[in-house]
Parts: structure tokens; C-alpha cells; sequence
């Protein structure tokens, strides 16, 4: 995947289901859900132990099938062995984009979401990405 490729994938996405949310400010799920809400993304956190709460002013959801909009892009910050199952969910939600997080490496949930049309990103981070790609906000 070129900077470019990222770089496109980043200007076309403007809902984000972030899978793996965390409510602690420290953990880089939440560092990362917060920037990228000031970026002007829609953020709609994922996790099973915050559904029906508020995280950053958004509602969670436990899974993705039970978000009740059209999702973009799916950020997973979860293992990759929970990757398979959420490149599943991805494809049956018809999200555009599968982005697994720094240290989330999963050929399966790759070949998962390529097979289904969709654009991969795996073993980056979108804060990171950005601002090393000229994109911030």
C-alpha cells in the first residue's frame, strides 16, 4: 500500500466504525478515536462492554451489524486472531475499508476483505498517517 493509496483512502472515508474502543484515556484506541474525531471524521465506537454508553460523544455499539448507518471504514483494535471475524462483519455491513491497527497482522482478514471488493490497510495507524501525509485538518 503506497502513502498515496493511504492518502486516498483517508480524503474518501468520513464514518469510521472503530472496533476495540476503549473508555481509558491512556489506551491508544481512545487517543486515537479522539483525533480523529478532530479531524472531521464521524468516530462510532465498537465495543461490547460500552454499548448504549457515550464515548466522546458518540454512542457505542457492541457490534458492527448494530450500527444504523452506512460505515466507511472499519478500524480494528483488537488481535488478529478477532481480525478474521471482524473482516466478516466488515464485508457484511459493506464497508469500503478494512484498516487493522500497528501490530494487528492478519493475512486471512486481508484476503477476507480483497476478495469482497474491499480496500486493505493492515499494521498502520491513521493519527499517524495523517499528519505524515499532509492531511490534517
Amino acid at each position: 500500500m503506497t502513502n498515496q493509496e493511504i492518502a486516498e483512502i483517508l480524503r474518501s472515508v468520513n464514518t469510521i466504525a472503530l472496533v476495540g474502543a476503549s473508555d481509558k484515556k491512556d489506551r491508544p484506541s481512545y487517543e486515537v478515536m479522539e483525533y480523529l474525531l478532530e479531524q472531521g471524521y464521524t468516530v462510532i465506537p465498537v465495543s461490547p462492554k460500552l454499548a448504549g454508553q457515550m464515548l466522546l460523544g458518540q454512542k457505542a455499539y457492541a457490534k458492527l451489524a448494530d450500527i444504523p448507518q452506512p460505515i466507511d471504514m472499519v478500524d480494528v483494535f483488537r488481535n488478529a486472531e478477532a481480525a478474521v471475524g471482524i473482516a466478516q462483519e466488515a464485508v457484511a455491513i459493506k464497508a469500503k475499508v478494512l484498516w487493522l491497527q500497528k501490530g494487528v497482522i492478519s493475512e486471512d482478514a486481508k484476503n477476507i476483505a480483497l476478495a469482497a471488493g474491499m480496500k486493505f490497510v493492515m499494521d498502520r495507524c491513521p493519527k499517524q498517517e495523517i499528519p505524515l501525509l499532509g492531511l490534517e485538518k
